[in-house]
């Protein structure tokens, strides 16, 4: 249940819920492997580090004169020209067949870089000159916890996730919507009180989704709103943009975006619009669903367990926190027995499948 704010307000003040950093993990022959097998470790043009070598940058601001916390970054003459095309080589590798035909028609308007958070990233802004339409695609680090994530959210959210991995570099493509700070701050207020409580239905949904996946440290910043226009209304959904914290905190509310201070405005919003059983409602349905998905990719969720059961993600002091704090919340005995992040995880999806099979009287057995 999301718990009274009064009672969120005082767990923010006097817990500290995340590590400050998070180190980078390696990819594992058997991740490796797994990428691979399923399309996403291919031979790229060009890598994290090729990129690290610009000349300067200038500080890109937004149309309210605030930093971006982004820098456009500028190379060297006899540098550029090869550096482009090895992007516009990446984008068609990411978006398309991966051949040539498509470079003529493609422009790099620009590489920017984030000063901010653990990844670091590279934003580039492909062009197509024909007809001015542009997508972004971002270059990373890679990290075994993001490149879980990334396949997690793949697996059992409702999202579809396009990304290419090649020994330290990850590619990404880039997620459309609202970041969700912008969305709180500008847009909130001046939605309809059936809106809201569309929106508050939607984040308790997705506090559930990442509660049971443990992806944490889903701040404000970490995710967009997404709006879809319907025949006779707006859908709104929220979708994870930062993977970095896949499986690595100790702290169960980490997972748990109603407990996260940038979240306040949401969290009191769905306190107020919504009745506890609909809240009961909506997280039940949203186990239900990640039941379906899990049971329905069981076959590749199980590889990707496997890799995570077999791999070091976090640290044995985040481990006992978290099967303990798990244990305590659910009384499955399952958890008393993991050992890795991995074993946490996979106790935790074949908790909700037992479960939904359980309870649901037309499963048929």
């Amino acid at each position: 249940m999301i718990v009274p704010l009064n009672v969120f307000l005082n767990v923010l003040m006097n817990e500290k819920l995340m590590s400050k950093k998070k180190p980078a993990y390696p990819i594992t022959k058997q991740l490796s492997d797994y990428l691979t097998q399923h399309s996403r470790n291919i031979k790229i043009p060009i890598y994290y580090d090729d990129l690290l070598r610009f000349q300067g940058a200038v500080e890109i601001y937004d149309e309210k004169g605030n930093d971006t916390l982004w820098i456009r970054t500028y190379f060297a003459e006899h540098e550029r020209e090869e550096i482009e095309l090895s992007l516009k080589r990446m984008y068609t590798i990411l978006h398309a067949d991966g051949s040539d035909s498509a470079l003529p028609f493609l422009n790099i308007d620009a590489i920017d870089f984030c000063t901010f958070g653990n990844s670091k990233p590279f934003r580039i802004k492909v062009r197509n000159i024909l007809n001015d339409n542009y997508i972004y695609l971002y270059i990373k680090k890679a990290d075994a916890s993001r490149i879980y994530g990334l396949e997690l959210e793949h697996l059992l959210s409702p999202n579809h996730i396009n990304f290419l991995v090649h020994k330290d570099t990850l590619i990404e493509e880039h997620i459309s919507g609202i970041p969700g700070d912008i969305f709180i701050q500008d847009d909130l207020e001046a939605c309809s009180e059936q809106t809201k409580k569309a929106i508050a239905k939607e984040f308790v949904k997705f506090n559930e989704r990442c509660f049971t996946r443990l992806l944490g440290d889903m701040r404000s910043y970490n995710y967009v709103m997404v709006l879809t226009h319907d025949f006779d209304s707006i859908q709104y959904r929220i979708r994870a943009i930062d993977f970095d914290q896949q499986s690595f905190e100790g702290n169960a509310k980490v997972y748990k975006p109603q407990f996260l201070k940038e979240n306040n405005k949401l969290v009191e919003m769905t306190l107020e619009l919504l009745q506890e059983a609909s809240i009961e409602q909506y997280k039940i349905e949203e186990r239900s669903l990640l039941a379906k998905r899990a049971s329905s990719e069981h076959e590749r969720l199980g590889e990707l367990l496997g890799c995570m059961r077999n791999d070091t993600i976090s640290t044995p002091e985040k481990v006992e926190e978290l099967k303990k704090d798990l244990f305590d919340l659910t009384g499955d005995v399952n958890f008393k027995k993991t050992k890795n992040m991995g074993d946490i995880l996979n106790s935790g999806l074949e908790f909700i499948v037992r479960n939904y099979k359980n309870v649901n009287p037309y499963i048929i057995k």
